[in-house]
């Protein structure tokens, strides 16, 4: 490799201590490389970053490992036929979906704070009320709602007539959580109703809920609600000129080398491509959440409580969602590292089937096949006060229950308050929002 050579970089990487080399920088480069097109020195850092780290290593390793997959797929993506044959059976099915879904829930103290403090609000904002209605816009874990039962069936006046309206894409998903339930109430007698509806929060129509006159209203979010910002692309991504373009390289490729399609049509795709030419500011305008949300408070909730994930990856080019990304993620893989062995099944499942997948989504998808959209709490804070939604203030020191469950998980998580809302952190990084919201006008004081 000459002096001249547009590879230089890793020439002077090759001649370094491989221990003292820090994969984040080469995965920074690479980045680079990806999104200006240049495909054979993405190639070269992929292949050296594929030599130094492994998914049984460090947190470190591990990261960067998810992250080189998902720049591999980014390239790839580029190659619709290629992509699809790669990924076409990937989609988790309903029995993987619960079963990595609980294993988030158990090797991070996240959900189970999200679930401790929404009940606790919850149970204080139905005091004397009858007959509660809780919408949960995903079914997940049933232990939640179990521990809201046997909670409100501790109340001196008794427990409410309660109905619980859960939604999701897989019937599996909602039986489950049905046969949990129902179970549970009749251990405890409690008055219960289940009403799943199989649907995508996309799709959801607001207006069909089962909601009634006279009842207390609750809404339940965790980790939902950023999904619906990438369906404002969804017309640019199917009308847009790359498209055109796309089926034009088809009728021509054969006329040129592979190597050569590649090289040469990456670097215009990545370069002039409209969807990162009009990636959005961190906050923008979004018709669907702004008529969601609205379709929301019409209903006229008592209580709305969200959980969102504490970082801004909507807007942002490939070089600051990877930048970004990887301080986020990082210090979820640091999490599990002080906490689960490396050898841990059960920690391998939860890296390759959920945060490795939301990584490669969040880096290699655009337009609205990209749904994992975080967005930091002062953007919901926004967004949820254009829609008409009143803060209702939440306080560290009364979630005892809940740093409870943090300090049995390690003494570098912890709760703060920001903006009236609690952030879960890991050390000095907030990683999670909890926020709670009524409609305007309702005096509830938390």
């Amino acid at each position: 490799m000459d002096s001249g050579s547009p590879y230089q970089w890793i020439r002077e990487l090759r001649f370094e201590d491989s221990n003292t080399l820090n994969p984040f920088d080469l995965l920074y480069e690479c980045a680079k490389f990806v999104a200006s097109g240049s495909i054979k020195n993405a190639d070269i850092a992929l292949e050296y970053i594929s030599h130094q780290l492994s998914p049984d290593g460090a947190a470190a390793q591990r990261t960067v490992t998810y992250f080189s997959e998902a720049l591999a797929s980014k390239i790839v993506k580029n190659l619709p036929g290629v992509d699809k044959a790669l990924n076409s059976s990937k989609r988790l099915t309903a029995p993987e979906e619960i079963l990595v879904q609980n294993y988030f829930y158990e090797l991070f103290p996240f959900l189970k704070c999200a679930y401790l403090t929404a009940n606790q609000v919850i149970v204080k904002a139905m005091e004397g009320e009858k007959i509660v209605h809780i919408i949960d816009l995903h079914c997940a874990e049933p232990v939640q709602w179990i521990n809201l039962l046997m909670t409100l069936n501790e109340r001196p006046e008794g427990p409410p007539h309660l109905r619980i309206t859960s939604i999701h894409d897989k019937k599996e998903v909602l039986d489950q959580m049905n046969a949990s339930l129902t179970r549970e109430a009749e251990k405890l007698d409690f008055p219960l109703q289940f009403n799943p509806i199989v649907s995508t929060l996309e799709d959801l129509d607001i207006d069909s809920l089962p909601v009634r006159t006279g009842e207390a209203l609750a809404i339940c979010s965790v980790l939902q609600l950023h999904r619906l910002l990438a369906t404002d692309d969804e017309v640019l991504g199917r009308n847009s000129p790359a498209a055109t373009m796309n089926l034009h390289r088809a009728v021509h490729m054969n006329r040129r080398t592979f190597a050569e399609w590649l090289e040469r049509d990456m670097m215009n795709s990545y370069i002039s491509s409209p969807i990162s030419a009009l990636s959005p500011p961190p906050l923008y305008p979004s018709p669907k959440m702004e008529a969601f949300l609205r379709d929301l408070r019409k209903l006229q909730p008592k209580l709305m409580v969200i959980t969102e994930q504490e970082t801004n990856l909507n807007g942002c080019s490939l070089v600051e969602r990877v930048e970004k990304a990887l301080y986020f993620y990082s210090a979820l893989f640091d999490c599990l590292d002080s906490t689960v062995r490396r050898t841990s099944l059960e920690r391998k499942k939860v890296e390759s089937l959920l945060l490795g997948e939301q990584i490669k989504n969040i880096i290699a998808s655009e337009g609205f096949e990209r749904k994992e959209r975080y967005e930091k709490l002062e953007n919901w804070i926004r967004r949820l006060d254009l829609a008409g939604f009143v803060r209702l203030p939440l306080r560290d020191n009364d979630n005892l229950h809940a740093k409870e469950v943090l300090h049995n998980y390690g003494h570098k998580y912890m709760i703060r308050e920001g903006h009236g809302c609690l952030l879960v952190c890991w050390g000095d990084r907030p990683l999670f929002s909890i926020s709670a919201w009524s409609f305007r006008g309702l005096n509830l004081s938390l």
